[in-house]
């Protein structure tokens, strides 16, 4: 059985840092991708960063590039999610998820949408205020 496992959320200031972990475990494929979505009340989710493990490519949100950075250590199964400059905007639940194995996603650019993820994690909550 699939499980994920999130860590790191929390509150900052807008212009603050946070690094957000997703422990992953039960997955039997070697060829698996994983990223982070985040949820904002009332609105629809947003993929915010994926990782194809087997290359180590990340691909990111318009909204997030340049200020967060996804990485993936292999010998602990753990994806990261490092978070600068924080905006107000960036307040959300942010879940883990993988796609185990891994399917081709459907935007040229690499990125996914959350209904491209087999598995989700339950969720860690970031907020950032202004």
């Amino acid at each position: 059985q699939v499980q994920l496992v999130e860590s790191g959320g929390g509150s900052v200031q807008a212009g603050g840092s946070l690094r957000l972990s997703c422990a992953a475990s039960g997955y039997s494929h070697s060829d698996y991708c994983m990223g982070w979505i985040r949820q904002v009340p009332g609105k629809e989710r947003e993929g915010v960063a994926s990782i194809y493990i087997n290359s180590g490519r990340p691909y990111y949100a318009d909204s997030v590039k340049g200020r967060f950075t996804l990485s993936h250590d292999n010998a602990k199964h753990t994806l990261y999610l490092q978070m600068n400059n924080l905006k107000p905007e960036d307040t959300a639940v942010y879940y883990c998820a993988i796609d185990s194995p891994c399917r081709p996603p459907r935007s040229p650019y690499g990125t996914r949408a959350p209904d491209e993820y087999g598995y989700w994690g339950q969720g860690t909550q970031v907020t950032v205020s202004s």
